[in-house]
């Protein structure tokens, strides 16, 4: 009778010492078990091959370890610095257009009467349609020959323009169709955070003399301030991949005027047959994006967050 007691006594010290052993525990680890994984096989394993691959020379057969010579042959291609600079201007010009015009069309959208909920609707059918489809559109638009926009300026009597063929233009007209399918995206995101803000605050800001303006700027921005940064985040993480209008659009030209990162890593894999190279460039994206994305979080306060809460 001693030494079975004894025996529970024991298993009961070891489930207080150890407690991922007790019951709940145990089901907990079996439900996320499945997630982890997916993620293992499906994220965390490509990564590290694709990161030890950007050591090698791989290219349909012959792999070989070459060390860093990937790394310092990106530094001498004009073409891949040529997307890196394509790349930031995208996201620059694209993510500044988008916070603005998003939070404006949010502003105006907030209010509940039957045609905003059609606006809302309008503003978010560019989002949920495929890249493909809006970059055929717009690809139509552009046409030098046959386009609408041509024919608008021939009309009032303006020669046309080469749009996506001219090395000025094609990657504005690239940042036009991006702002103008994510707009809808972004609207939603305001929308739902300023439905969250209390009517009370707005109310205090009327009292104290505030009128649409102040209280725009004095309660409405610092509330959904959190959003802003989540917003600012994804869109950043969105422009560095860009890669469907691209390659339907302009294929990286006219002279790599539009050709971003993701292209490249397109090009050198699967027209070149460059894996190794391929993998180096987007080691170098990876980093890009993770290093955007903690500055992000920084002077969103989420990392001081987490550590007060810690």
């Amino acid at each position: 009778m001693g030494t079975f007691r004894h025996g529970i006594q024991t298993n009961i010290d070891v489930k207080k010492r150890i407690p991922f052993l007790t019951g709940d525990a145990v089901s907990a680890y079996l439900l996320i078990l499945p997630f982890f994984v997916f993620f293992f096989l499906f994220v965390l394993s490509p990564l590290l091959r694709n990161f030890l691959n950007s050591f090698t020379n791989d290219s349909l057969g012959v792999k070989e370890f070459i060390g860093f010579r990937n790394y310092e042959k990106l530094l001498r291609d004009r073409s891949f610095l040529r997307s890196v600079l394509n790349t930031f201007t995208f996201a620059l010009f694209s993510i500044v257009p988008l916070m603005v015009l998003g939070f404006a069309a949010a502003l105006s959208v907030n209010r509940p009467k039957k045609a905003m909920y059609a606006a809302r609707a309008v503003l978010m059918y560019p989002y949920v349609a495929s890249m493909v489809s809006v970059s055929m559109i717009w690809l139509y638009l552009f046409d030098p020959g046959s386009g609408l926009f041509n024919k608008v300026l021939w009309m009032a009597g303006f020669s046309g323009s080469d749009w996506l063929f001219d090395e000025k233009l094609a990657l504005p007209c690239l940042i036009v169709v991006n702002v103008w399918k994510m707009i809808g995206y972004v609207m939603i995101l305001y929308l739902a955070a300023l439905q969250g803000v209390p009517q009370s605050q707005y109310d205090a800001a009327v009292v104290d003399g505030a009128g649409f303006l102040g209280a725009t700027w004095h309660v409405t921005l610092p509330a959904i301030r959190p959003v802003s940064f989540f917003l600012l985040a994804t869109l950043s993480i969105e422009c560095f991949k860009t890669f469907e209008q691209v390659r339907i659009m302009t294929n990286g030209g006219p002279l790599d005027a539009t050709t971003t990162i993701t292209h490249q890593i397109y090009m050198r894999a699967f027209s070149e047959f460059k894996m190794g190279y391929a993998s180096a460039m987007s080691v170098v994206l990876f980093l890009m994006v993770f290093v955007v994305t903690l500055l992000n979080l920084k002077f969103g306060g989420q990392l001081e967050e987490d550590r007060g809460n810690g």
